[in-house]
């Protein structure tokens, strides 16, 4: 152990994971500076082993112990850079809570990242899969990345357009071995129309009484929604969305609107975004359990550990899900999560 790192050989990370799930690393490095990051990976007793990178482990399922290093960011911070106009530019480290951004923000009088708002995991996983909720995405607002690239050994800074962003994907996620990110940049607004039009956020501004919402009004809306609907992790396990929207060409979406009266279809930039909630509670997974591997009751998106399932248990639980959806609505849902 360093003031800079510490590594830990057998390292348990059931609490290391929202799905709670039992597993282990073989070392397990916390990096608190940036500058570790080389002499971390260069050390005899990992520099051979495969490497994963874990955030809170909000988006990762465990089928099994890890053989390798686990390398976790523990730095912090939050900065604000310039405020001179045409918009706010923030930094933050990527150990930072997301939601913890979120509300350092809303504190800060500043707009764009109120419909993110309760979304779980660290600042450093954000951008590996873009996230979203309630019609925004991460993407929107971020300037930069800051990461460790393992080919070129060297800390290098992506603009935007070189992450490669697109719905719940980046370069990060299709190449998880090569980058380590180390913190995000943002450029956040003063004023900025809220974004309202998603379902269910004006419908509870209007049970709030709100009838001009602020971005701090929206977040709270957000909040609401999201701990009514998603089942809190620090309850039980799961790691929200357990799969995604899957998006499909305009031609088959009418067709499965005729065929299915009622399917939720939305408009995506790639064709029309269906909903996997819907489809897989009319498969009559809902609320399903099986051991303690289950099927949320609040959410049919969400998988969920009871108390001890294993990710084995889960893995095995969401391909019997995908099978079904596939044979009734010929959709291929794919998991959000990474699974190990």
């Amino acid at each position: 152990m360093t003031a800079s790192y510490t590594l830990t050989p057998n390292a348990p990370l059931e609490r290391r994971n929202t799905f709670r799930v039992p597993a282990r690393a073989k070392w397990l490095a916390e990096i608190h500076a940036q500058a570790a990051i080389p002499e971390v990976l260069a050390l005899p007793l990992v520099k051979d082993l495969p490497l994963l990178v874990l955030g809170e482990g909000s988006n990762m399922l465990f089928t099994r112990d890890y053989d390798g290093l686990i390398l976790q960011m523990a730095n912090h911070g939050i900065e604000l850079l310039d405020d001179s106009g045409g918009g706010v530019h923030v930094r933050a480290a990527a150990a930072e809570h997301w939601h913890g951004l979120v509300r350092w923000s809303l504190v800060q009088g500043l707009c764009g990242l109120e419909n993110l708002s309760l979304i779980p995991g660290t600042v450093g996983a954000a951008p590996i899969q873009n996230i979203g909720a309630y019609g925004a995405e991460l993407a929107e607002t971020l300037i930069s990345v800051s990461a460790y690239d393992r080919s070129t050994r060297e800390q290098v800074q992506l603009s935007h357009e070189q992450c490669g962003f697109s719905y719940r994907d980046s370069i990060f996620k299709q190449m998880p071995e090569r980058w380590i990110i180390t913190a995000v940049e943002l450029r956040l607004q003063r004023s900025t129309p809220l974004k309202l039009d998603y379902a269910g956020v004006r419908d509870e501004l209007a049970a709030m009484q709100i009838a001009r919402p602020t971005a701090a009004d929206v977040s709270a809306a957000v909040c609401r929604l999201r701990q009514r609907k998603l089942p809190d992790p620090a309850v039980i396990g799961n790691a929200g969305s357990f799969f995604k929207n899957p998006v499909a060409p305009e031609k088959l979406a009418a067709q499965l609107q005729k065929k299915f009266p009622g399917l939720p279809v939305f408009n995506a930039s790639e064709g029309k975004k269906l909903s996997a909630a819907w489809m897989i509670e009319h498969c009559g997974w809902k609320g399903f359990r099986e051991g303690d591997a289950g099927v949320s009751e609040k959410h049919a998106l969400v998988l969920v550990n009871h108390a001890h399932a294993t990710g084995t248990q889960i893995l095995e639980l969401a391909r019997r899900i995908q099978q079904s959806v596939q044979k009734k609505f010929d959709i291929r849902l794919e998991p959000e999560p990474r699974i190990i």
